[in-house]
């Protein structure tokens, strides 16, 4: 199947799909799924002298891997207080640690392959409130500092209305460490790098069937099968039913982006920041820059409903006009929908299922740095280098709650759209 419609695609040089598994393999690792966890599983596994082979359903990077907003900064969906009502003050804070690496991580590839021109990385991401909160982020900030030596800025009012014109701002932090680029050709180039290093990738390759073979395991698909000591599902929210558990212990949730027509000028009279600029409500947008500021690429709304609304790009640009009614006039070329895993504690779901069978999915809402850092601590796992992957055992696969679950997601995220609006209206 060919890339949806999204900016990235348009950015694509495509050689063309990679075949689909029409053989018998053996390798010491079969993962199934190729996005940005499952290639940063790959590819540490093969730096560490593992064979390893990649299953796709669809393409590299085909489903919330390549269409997201492209924000790599830490941090998890649930905030710290969702953290330290599962487990204890030091464990949250060694979660938290996790993920600053996982944003170094995505960095230190793209130095480490030589990425610039291809992901176009661009520093700093702002975090706006939308009332007034400056005891609030100060506070935040000192946290950052203190506990993981991470420097943030505040930006009081006036610095952050210089950069976004818009009056619904008061202050922000801003994180220099923090980043912004393109999601869909850092996969592919993780994916190269895989393949160089011997890793096959079998595109077009839906994982049908998983059977143990004494201490081995056999993946089954269509016309070919894959036999492996370990098996990774490192699928999404486009997870099917090759395990039912997995797929019963998270929510696929849409999220929408749009981009606009090329207009320089008028955005400028808007948005004057490099930065990835993201609202702190709960329920909240995420927008940014493209092309040197000709473009603004532009996300937010969630939902359950899995298929796409007719109004899309309509719904997104009033969201835009509300925040910037100077960019009225503003149209947008296209949008795109795409479907994340959410887990109902809203962590990461990584661990094994039995020996050998191991899962890293549910990175919805805060996917850059920690499908990096999953990766990485179920690589480790499997190269008997740390049993680190054990720190997320207390966000386990807890059941979605099939339909009522879904209805759940929805009130309460029109409920967190209320309490903004309530917040923004009284604390303004």
């Amino acid at each position: 199947m060919p890339y949806v419609d999204t900016y990235y695609k348009t950015r694509l040089c495509d050689p063309g799909p990679r075949p689909a598994l029409r053989e018998s393999v053996d390798v010491d690792v079969c993962i199934v799924g190729a996005g940005l966890a499952g290639l940063t599983a790959a590819l540490e596994l093969a730096q560490g002298g593992r064979s390893v082979c990649l299953l796709e359903a669809e393409r590299v990077g085909w489903g919330a891997s390549g269409r997201n907003g492209g924000f790599v900064s830490p941090g998890y969906s649930a905030g710290h207080g969702t953290l330290r009502r599962h487990v204890s003050r030091d464990h949250a804070l060694t979660l938290h640690r996790l993920s600053i690496e996982g944003a170094r991580a995505v960095s230190e590839k793209i130095q480490k392959f030589a990425l610039k021109s291809a992901v176009n990385p661009t520093p700093g991401a702002l975090s706006a409130s939308r009332y007034e909160a400056a005891a609030e982020l100060q506070s935040y900030r000192d946290w950052l500092a203190r506990e993981f030596d991470y420097p943030v800025d505040l930006w009081e009012r006036d610095r952050v209305r210089a950069s976004l014109n818009s009056s619904c701002y008061h202050q922000a932090i801003y994180q220099p460490q923090a980043f912004h680029f393109d999601p869909l050709a850092y996969a592919r180039a993780l994916a190269i790098e895989i393949e160089r290093l011997g890793g096959r990738i079998f595109e077009a390759t839906a994982a049908t069937s998983i059977d143990r073979d004494g201490a081995a395991q056999i993946v089954g698909a269509a016309r070919g099968h894959v036999r492996a000591r370990d098996v990774v599902i490192a699928t999404g929210g486009y997870t099917g039913e090759l395990l039912p558990r997995l797929r019963a212990s998270y929510l696929p949730i849409a999220t929408y982006v749009m981009l606009t027509e090329a207009a320089p000028e008028l955005i400028a009279t808007a948005v004057r920041t490099e930065a990835a600029i993201g609202d702190r409500r709960r329920a909240g947008d995420y927008y940014r820059l493209v092309e040197n500021g000709a473009r603004l690429l532009w996300g937010g709304k969630i939902t359950t409903r899995v298929s796409e609304p007719r109004s899309l790009a309509v719904l997104m640009r009033q969201t835009m006009v509300a925040t910037y009614p100077q960019l009225v006039d503003l149209k947008v070329d296209f949008a795109w929908t795409g479907l994340m895993a959410y887990a109902r504690h809203l962590m990461p779901q990584i661990g094994a299922l039995e020996p050998g069978l191991w899962y890293c999915t549910a990175f919805g809402g805060h996917g850059m740095n920690t499908t990096a850092i999953g990766g990485r601590v179920i690589a480790e796992a499997i190269l008997g280098e740390s049993d680190r992957y054990r720190l997320f055992a207390p966000f386990g696969l807890t059941w979605n709650g099939g339909f009522a679950g879904r209805a759940a997601v929805q009130a309460t995220y029109w409920a967190l759209q209320a309490q903004d609006a309530w917040r923004e209206r009284w604390a303004g």
